[in-house]
């Protein structure tokens, strides 16, 4: 319940113009000092994404990559980078944001664009973005009707006050976020995909860097963020962690990721891939995969 009243209040104190709480935005002390600007411009950016404790989440976040001798600066800088677009993820509260930002970067003088986007997401996607309290009835209804995957057409026109107007109410639903159930699906992906990083550098340094453009394969919305979450997942159930834990003698495990993410398709029954990984667990004289948890 306090989560709640947290989150109201920072609604009000938005839409009053006021202030986030004072936090502390500075890179780790052990960051070289151009990588520490790096860190600390992309902790701003996801300032205004979702708060100064949210950016606070993104540096600590760091802390276990930060002055490790098996971590060079191109390495932490590539994971920070990955790490503040994967925080940043789009859901209709983030793409009002942009909106909003693209008409504001509009020199002043000039005739306006017209910003108009339109956007195709699934409506479980857009409920889900909505605190657990709220979504998780309305999910069950949905499910029950048979229409979670139903396709949901968004617009986001900044094109006029009532646009922009509508584009501000929906932006400042990011007070709400971190109590969706998306936000806690991200958060546990996040953890997963760096602490699978983690484990690369510990015992297969040769596939960490493999490990970490893995992220690259989530990203956007509705189907296209689906089907790389299915696969990013599949991939790491089936190669990554059993490789990481010993359980999977993968002699090259990074050429072993690639393998499988050039055959991984946005295809729902992931056929190309689970065969993919059948043939190169199979080299290893393993038995063949068991479809991953969704």
């Amino acid at each position: 319940m306090a989560g709640y009243i947290d989150a109201l209040r920072f609604t009000l104190a938005e839409m009053l113009g006021e202030n986030d709480r004072v936090v502390v935005l500075n890179a780790p002390a052990a960051a070289p000092p151009s990588v520490a600007r790096a860190l600390e411009d992309a902790a701003e950016r996801l300032v205004i994404y979702q708060g100064r404790r949210y950016a606070r989440l993104y540096l600590d976040r760091l802390l276990r990559f930060v002055g490790r001798r098996d971590v060079d600066d191109a390495m932490l800088l590539r994971i920070a980078e990955l790490l503040a677009i994967r925080m940043a993820y789009e859901d209709p509260i983030r793409i009002a944001q942009l909106t909003l930002q693209e008409a504001a970067s509009v020199p002043a003088g000039r005739g306006k664009p017209r910003i108009d986007h339109r956007c195709r997401f699934r409506i479980d996607e857009v409920v889900a973005a909505l605190p657990v309290v709220v979504a998780a009835p309305t999910l069950r209804v949905l499910d029950y009707l048979g229409w979670q995957h139903m396709p949901v057409k968004m617009r986001f026109n900044a094109g006029g006050w009532l646009g922009t107007r509508k584009l501000r109410i929906i932006s400042w639903l990011r007070r709400w976020r971190l109590l969706s159930i998306r936000y806690a699906h991200e958060r546990k992906w996040v953890e997963r995909w760096l602490h699978m990083i983690d484990r690369s550098l510990a015992v297969r340094p040769d596939a960490a860097v493999a490990v970490i453009e893995s992220a690259t394969m989530v990203h956007g919305y509705g189907d296209a963020y689906r089907y790389g979450m299915a696969n990013w997942t599949l991939i790491v159930d089936e190669l990554v962690k059993p490789a990481v834990n010993g359980r999977l003698p993968l002699p090259d495990l990074a050429q072993a990721i690639a393998e499988a993410r050039a055959a991984a398709t946005p295809e729902r029954k992931q056929t190309s891939l689970k065969r993919a990984i059948e043939a190169i667990k199979a080299r290893c004289g393993d038995v063949p995969i068991q479809a991953a948890a969704s």
